[in-house]
């Protein structure tokens, strides 16, 4: 599942699962106003049409893991790059869901949940913007004799890292069937569903894979030290994992505090890597000058 040919199948699967699953979707709302099924208490996630839209924004997610795991050998930055879009994406899906949920009144500014959707609105803008400033700083190539140099010591490192995404696969295939059958049960049941449920359905599969992502973030940067021991590689690597940790943080919390949260995650692993970058431009531009010769 590492491989090219893989990932183009995958991506194609993606395509027709997102597409069949959006039209079940809108069929079983059809069925649920119809009052042919009942699905849990039947609330706005299968009521609102617009709604359906969260299905096939799901399947694009679990893609994205995917190709997080995918470049977990090729490119750190990457990977990192990859948390960084899939938050992203979370949060959009999460503005469908409740742009099925808005109330339209007078007292717009004065409901929880349409204040939280213009926080949402917000806040994709602003992360979009820092995606695009992440992969500026990480497309920057330094002297290339140092890019030479760095390539020798990582390719030790590659296998570590091909071991790692080759244990993480299995896992979020795992992961994704459990999560996805245990919400399957809890919403097909007869009994009422609370308010909650709904509310952490964003939660699901990924609040549990980013506790993982941090596992292997750790066991990375732990590893790390045995190819290099340059100080903002390891300022770069620690930070990174800071920034899973705040992403990982924000699923405990919502509303404004969860969206600063990430916002804040994504600036603090810009603010790593933009310094490291420095750090690497101005060890590769330090010319030691040549010792005075000693007096006789």
């Amino acid at each position: 599942m590492l491989g090219e040919k893989a990932r183009v199948n995958i991506d194609r699967a993606t395509l027709g699962f997102s597409i069949a699953g959006f039209f079940i979707h809108l069929i079983l709302i059809v069925l649920v106003n119809l009052k042919y099924i009942k699905i849990g208490n039947a609330h706005s996630f299968f009521i609102n049409p617009i709604a359906a839209i969260y299905t096939p924004f799901s399947f694009i997610l679990f893609y994205e893991v995917y190709l997080l795991i995918f470049y977990l050998p090729k490119s750190i930055s990457k990977y990192i790059g990859k948390q960084y879009e899939i938050i992203t994406l979370i949060i959009i899906r999460r503005a469908f869901k409740d742009l099925s949920e808005l109330e339209l009144t007078a007292d717009f500014f004065t409901k929880k949940n349409d204040i939280y959707f213009m926080y949402d609105l917000l806040t994709v803008l602003i992360l979009f913007a820092l995606i695009i400033i992440f992969y500026a700083l990480s497309r920057r190539k330094d002297d290339a004799q140092a890019v030479k140099e760095e390539n020798k010591e990582i390719s030790r490192f590659i296998k570590i890292k091909i071991i790692i995404a080759s244990l993480l696969m299995p896992v979020f295939v795992a992961l994704s069937i459990y999560s996805f059958s245990m919400w399957l049960i809890e919403v097909t049941a007869v009994t009422n569903i609370s308010a909650n449920t709904t509310a952490d359905i964003n939660k699901i599969f990924f609040d549990q894979f980013f506790t993982i992502l941090i596992l292997s973030d750790v066991l990375l940067l732990l590893l790390s030290f045995v190819h290099t021991d340059k100080f903002n590689v390891v300022m770069r690597n620690s930070g990174f994992v800071l920034s899973t940790i705040l992403i990982k943080l924000s699923f405990g919390t919502t509303g404004l505090v969860s969206n600063l949260l990430i916002v804040t995650a994504l600036v603090f692993g810009i603010s790593i890597l933009f310094l490291h970058n420095k750090f690497n431009l101005l060890e590769n531009t330090i010319v030691l000058l040549p010792s005075e010769p000693t007096k006789a």
